[in-house]
């Protein structure tokens, strides 16, 4: 790093949906400042997704112990989190974008010893910063981002997604299809009936109608997503959703579900990590929301819709279930409204036909 090249540090850190959602920041940030230091503070387990961005120079891991994340409590003690604070100042950054809102992160930027630190008017910080922005709960987070560089008067070219997958990922999704029984050009329609908060899931059961619905009546392979934790479900889809779905369910890691995922036609997911992740990847999707509105955090791209139980409700706090009574099946009723049928309609709309019946897929 030259000694007068100009240093800009990043703070976004948590969640795999937060550091996808950042990438425009970081790309028009750079179209600006093409000759700067760029560093970005993110979690140990979430930048895994943004791996090959070659819009910064440097990861800086900041990895406190939480119960919002998946921590490894790497900076566990004072002393591990005072070493980490003059790690930052013995880079000497110039500049510090606050892109989290918590107070705890524009303390960072300010004991990390930044000149100028820019963001949120949030949490009462706004002391600790050198320029506010408001925040817009009205608004997607890919734009609220984006508003911090518009207010520091850097000019917004894009807000598009991005994800980088190399080759040897490809290679692993395409065995891992072939090793299922997957023909060359089949193609493949993604679900992911799973979400981290289990009540605001679309029913497993209505899952399991639809892709049994589409294989009877589009010429396609359905293929599951989830973690290790949904093992359980795992063997209910192997045993009722017919013919035999692909099964990519606590089988791979994050970057190797990433390449799988950039196989798919379409995918069908809750409000979760994953749509983002597809989303990242330009994967036409259909994401089904309830007691979250999609406005700040739904999917971002063209080839996104979301299918919104809007109740009076919503959105609500997710204390399931302490604000609504569940229903029959002990979900959320704005869940519950959502059909199967409704979800047909919006696949159709993405893939241009106007009835299962009349579907032709390539």
């Amino acid at each position: 790093m030259a000694g007068n090249q100009k240093k800009i540090l990043v703070l976004r850190y948590r969640f795999i949906g937060d550091t996808i959602l950042t990438i425009p920041f970081l790309r028009n940030l750079r179209y600006a400042e093409p000759g700067a230091h760029i560093a970005w503070v993110v979690a140990p387990g979430s930048s895994d997704v943004v791996a090959g961005i070659p819009y910064v120079d440097e990861l800086i891991y900041w990895d406190p112990v939480t119960i919002h994340a998946d921590s490894r409590g790497t900076h566990r003690t004072f002393a591990d989190k005072l070493g980490f604070v003059r790690g930052l100042r013995e880079r000497h950054f110039d500049k510090a974008y606050v892109l989290k809102r918590s107070l705890g992160s524009a303390i960072l930027a300010l004991l990390g010893g930044a000149k100028e630190r820019i963001g949120f008017a949030s949490e009462g910080r706004s002391l600790l910063l050198t320029k506010t922005v408001p925040y817009r709960h009205d608004r997607h987070e890919v734009q609220n981002f984006l508003d911090v560089l518009r207010a520091d008067g850097v000019p917004v070219v894009d807000d598009y997604l991005e994800a980088w997958i190399t080759r040897e990922e490809e290679l692993f999704a395409e065995k891992f299809y072939a090793d299922a029984g997957v023909k060359p050009g089949e193609t493949l329609i993604g679900i992911h009936p799973f979400a981290a908060n289990a009540p605001r899931a679309w029913h497993l059961d209505n899952f399991i109608e639809l892709a049994n619905r589409l294989q009877s009546v589009v010429k396609c392979r359905v293929v599951f997503f989830g973690g290790p934790k949904d093992s359980e479900a795992a063997a209910r889809l192997a045993d009722e959703v017919t013919p035999k779905p692909v099964l990519a369910i606590g089988k791979t890691t994050l970057r190797e579900s990433m390449a799988l995922l950039k196989r798919l036609k379409l995918l069908v997911c809750n409000d979760s990590g994953i749509m983002h992740l597809a989303a990242s990847l330009q994967v036409p999707l259909v994401a089904l929301f309830g007691p979250q509105s999609p406005v700040k955090f739904g999917p971002w791209g063209d080839k996104c819709l979301v299918l919104y139980s809007k109740f009076p409700c919503s959105p609500c706090r997710q204390k399931f279930f302490t604000e609504c009574k569940p229903s029959g099946r002990g979900t959320p009723e704005c869940m519950e409204f959502i059909t199967t049928d409704l979800v047909l309609n919006d696949i159709g709309s993405l893939l241009k036909w106007q009835s299962p019946e009349e579907v032709v897929l390539g």
